[in-house]
């Protein structure tokens, strides 16, 4: 086997003009031989289209805005919610997730740094084996991750080491036995929880005089809120080792492997090992909220590793930068996510009452964003290049397929590996998706509601997909302004879906869908709304067919 195989050239072709604007990931490579429509950025219908841009942009800024003036009458609602800023104002601070990770960014700075420092002092003192990629880094990841996890989590770690082992005990028992699947599954859905029921765990529970032991609870004390994350790399471990002893896959050519190849392609049964087992569950820059990597993919990183650009990385890191400090900007000029929680919307207009929801989406996708690609531009500096998470900007997805696919990809990844082929990739699996994504992200009924709500949406593209393929119509004049119509629906579907699920919830929706539904000024201003997301989606489809013109086909 051959130490290390960098592939001989970029999995994405170079990007040129706007396409930039796009985060570089490894893309299916367009066929060559499909001929593009001609570009229409320089055409009279698009010239028109810059108009509605030019105008519907700056108002969609201008009324969050607006709406959190101090001079607003509902101003003192929501007030209380708002933290001293460095922008010379006040911010909105009142997002959990967010304020979490804002606040522990120099933490995690001083851990990333701790990180690469022991790690340059092990290769300064270790004598590598020649010819084995980067596997003499499995000792030092082992032993720091495992020194980080009791820093993390304090005497919980002894917890987490104990559902690792039984997870590893399932895979090394069954090796290829049918049963391993169900019984990797049951174990890791009871384990959920569990933790969820048990919050944690405590010591204190098993005996009083065990008490103590709760008292070294870590920096991190909630390790069971963040350990949905992990049971993915459990799962993927366990499947992955299924399958390798029951040669189902690809077998090592010993040739570049790409992303796809380097997940699906199995190691020698030798790798599914307890060291190489922990060492990749709690690898360090990817512990805490991922991206997710297959164990597969994991280890031939580390056995290969990849020619990863410095110039790729840096750019990469001043993008996560500038994302930062556009969050920054948003949440010191919008307090959207206050207004939201605090309900101090009384008196707001249909279309003011749909920028809010609008722009907490934004900040949903933001907070999500910014700690994936924090830890991925470790990882990358690492020499492990992990999928990129968000692939487009959330107000840059027209298709409910396409979405899923460019929202969390990682994730998406790993279901469509693990549960949606599995499963037989039918419409069906996608309910039995959904189920499990409502419940791995939280065991509420809200959730539910929003994992049946965005199989709804599936359905009527799937069947429109099938109903007018573009095999056979996309060349007709109407087709696409037809295909335009549908992804404005498509468009209102998922920002209901995921207001449900994580911004207002049922009851705060039928509330915001009651205020627009009810006079005409919301009727008016939902055509007007429905007349520029159908300049937007027919926007979105030439940049869509300029990145096919380029080579790149994203799916997404």
């Amino acid at each position: 086997m051959p130490s290390e195989t960098r592939p001989s050239q970029s999995t994405t072709p170079s990007r040129k003009g706007i396409l930039r604007a796009t985060v570089d990931v490894p893309a299916a490579r367009a066929d060559s031989s499909t001929r593009h429509s001609p570009s229409r950025w320089r055409t009279p219908e698009f010239y028109v289209y810059y108009i509605v841009f030019a105008l519907a942009v700056p108002w969609m800024i201008w009324v969050p805005i607006r709406l959190t003036s101090t001079e607003h009458a509902n101003y003192h609602w929501f007030a209380p919610r708002l933290a001293r800023g460095w922008l010379g104002r006040k911010f909105d601070n009142s997002d959990v997730q967010y304020r979490s990770f804002r606040s522990n960014i120099p933490a995690l700075l001083a851990f990333a740094s701790a990180f690469f420092a022991l790690k340059q002092l092990y290769l300064r003192f270790s004598r590598p084996t020649p010819y084995k990629g980067n596997t003499h880094l499995l000792p030092f990841y082992l032993t720091f991750s495992l020194v980080m996890l009791v820093a993390l989590h304090g005497t919980s770690a002894l917890k987490v080491l104990l559902i690792l082992s039984g997870n590893f005990a399932i895979a090394t028992l069954g090796k290829g036995a049918k049963w391993v699947p169900a019984v990797t599954w049951v174990y890791n859905m009871a384990i959920l929880f569990s933790n969820e029921r048990y919050e944690g765990y405590h010591y204190a529970a098993l005996h009083q005089e065990l008490g103590f032991l709760d008292s070294f609870s870590g920096a991190y004390p909630r390790w069971h809120v963040t350990f949905n994350i992990t049971m993915l790399r459990l799962v993927s471990f366990n499947m992955d080792s299924y399958w390798a002893h029951r040669r189902t896959g690809l077998p090592d050519s010993g040739a570049a492997l790409n992303p796809k190849q380097r997940t699906s392609t199995y190691h020698g049964l030798e790798s599914y090992s307890f060291t190489n087992y922990l060492a990749y569950v709690l690898y360090p820059p990817l512990y805490i909220a991922g991206p997710i990597m297959t164990f597969n993919d994991w280890l031939w990183q580390v056995q290969r590793p990849l020619s990863i650009p410095w110039s790729d990385t840096l750019r990469y890191i001043l993008r996560f930068l500038s994302t930062l400090l556009l969050m920054e900007f948003i949440i010191h000029t919008m307090y959207v996510v206050a207004i939201k929680d605090a309900h101090a919307w009384n008196g707001d207009s249909p279309a003011e009452l749909a920028m809010l929801g609008f722009w907490n989406l934004i900040v949903v996708w933001l907070k999500l964003l910014l700690p994936w690609r924090f830890f991925r531009a470790w990882a990358l500096l690492d020499g492990m290049d992990p999928p990129e998470n968000m692939v487009r900007c959330m107000a840059n997805n027209y298709s409910a397929l396409g979405f899923w696919r460019a929202w969390h990809r990682s994730y998406n990844l790993w279901i469509v590996r693990y549960i949606y082929i599995p499963l037989g990739g039918k419409l069906p699996a996608y309910a039995l998706v959904f189920t499990f994504v409502a419940l791995w992200h939280d065991l509420s009924m809200r959730l539910l509601a929003w994992g049946w709500l965005a199989t709804l949406v599936l359905v009527p593209e799937v069947t429109a997909r099938k109903m007018f393929p573009a095999t056979k119509y996309g060349t007709q004049p109407w087709y696409r302004p037809l295909c335009a119509l549908a992804g404005v629906g498509n468009i209102l579907l998922l920002m209901a879906a995921n207001l449900v699920g994580f911004v207002l919830g049922l009851d705060g929706f039928a509330y915001l869908s009651k205020q627009i539904a009810s006079t005409w000024e919301g009727w008016a201003f939902m055509a007007m709304a429905c007349g520029g997301l159908f300049v937007g989606v027919m926007v979105m489809f030439e940049y869509r067919e300029e990145e096919l013109r380029q080579g790149i086909d994203r799916k997404c």
